[in-house]
């Protein structure tokens, strides 16, 4: 058989599967695929639905050629078809008949074609292995080294693997150097017909939600909890958190003593992005006062999951927010559409501790 040593790769096949980790059966299965290729190659058409077998202990392969039955007496097709007549005893419309030939030789062409397939499909198999290992490691932060920076999405090497960042998971401003060492969500599997790949997110409201649960040990014993997070990657995230514990200030607890938890993750995802730690409330009017701090309501009047919200004039711009943000995300984090109004009433004061003034602070002097 010229090049193609069917003896030699039987032998192989426990050899590959230990070498490359992968089942035996997985490999043996790639073999048998590139024999019935380059059989197919030599000996049919590209249409033929060929399959193969090959015996690891004689080193013997056959193929089988297989064509469905069909009612016509001609098979206008007939590397896939057959008609009824010719079908054999026994056999109806729409079975599968397969022809048997035994495996003899290869043209040279025809042994390459093999080649190629056991290279590519091993390789395929051996990447599919490898992403079935980090399904367990879905929904977390892992640390990375980017390895390429391409204009729509950034590659990075995991280790036993790699994952693509796409543009609208990565963190808007925030700039990516072949090289260099960051922390990514693993956000899940991608398949398609041709190939498998881990993606990856930076600018996802999950990964935010990871970077304080590893700052926040109350959210582990049940103390304090996030029940929902809005999140525009770069510029502003609102976090809405409560406490299953009397006398536990959820949002104090999230900040930290001197702020120091809110800081830890914002050194990870950039200065540039503000986070919001509010209130949250089983009252939908509360809640949305909260959720549109640091703007002080005079009103909030709900109609289904409708709200209007009223507000000062000196308070309008800052409900609204810069190009409307405030007041985008305060409306994805509460899940109401919001419609900020004008009111001549005096607002409404929301019970004041030692973050909100500090965090209204902080605000207060973005704003200006």
């Amino acid at each position: 058989m010229e090049n193609l040593d069917l003896k030699q790769m039987a032998a192989l096949v426990d050899v590959i599967a230990e070498e490359k980790n992968l089942p035996k059966e997985t490999v043996l299965d790639v073999i048998e695929q590139a024999i019935a290729a380059a059989w197919r190659r030599d000996n049919g058409d590209r249409d033929m639905n060929v399959r193969a077998t090959l015996n690891t202990s004689t080193g013997e392969a056959d193929v089988f050629v297989m064509r469905e039955v069909i009612e016509d007496d001609v098979a206008y097709n007939p590397a896939t078809e057959i008609p009824l007549k010719e079908a054999g005893k026994g056999k109806k419309i729409g079975d599968i008949v397969e022809e048997k030939y035994e495996v003899k030789s290869f043209g040279r062409v025809a042994a390459m074609t093999a080649k190629q397939v056991v290279v590519q499909r091993l390789r395929e198999a051996e990447r599919e292995a490898v992403l079935t290992m980090f399904e367990d490691k879905i929904g977390t932060v892992v640390n990375g080294t980017i390895s390429r920076v391409e204009p729509k999405l950034v590659r990075v090497d995991l280790g036993r693997a790699n994952g693509i960042m796409p543009r609208s998971e990565q963190i808007d401003g925030e700039f990516y150097t072949v090289g260099e060492r960051i922390k990514v969500y693993i956000k899940g599997i991608e398949r398609d017909d041709s190939r498998a790949q881990l993606i990856l997110s930076r600018g996802s409201a999950e990964f935010i939600e990871y970077l304080f649960r590893q700052e926040v040990p109350e959210i582990e014993n049940g103390t304090v909890e996030i029940k929902g997070i809005a999140r525009e990657a770069g510029r502003r995230t609102k976090i809405a958190v409560t406490s299953s514990v009397s006398g536990v200030d959820p949002v104090g607890t999230f900040v930290g003593g001197r702020g120091v938890r809110v800081q830890a993750v914002m050194n990870e995802i950039g200065e540039r992005e503000k986070i919001d730690i509010i209130n949250w409330s089983d009252n939908a009017s509360e809640f949305i006062r909260e959720a549109l701090s640091p703007a002080e309501v005079v009103k909030v009047e709900i109609d289904g999951k409708h709200a209007k919200v009223l507000v000062t004039e000196d308070q309008q711009s800052i409900a609204i927010g810069k190009q409307g943000q405030n007041v985008r995300l305060a409306s994805k984090l509460t899940g109401y559409d919001i419609d900020i109004e004008l009111s001549k009433a005096a607002p409404k004061k929301k019970k004041a501790n030692v973050e909100d003034s500090l965090l209204s602070a902080i605000e207060e002097s973005d704003e200006e």
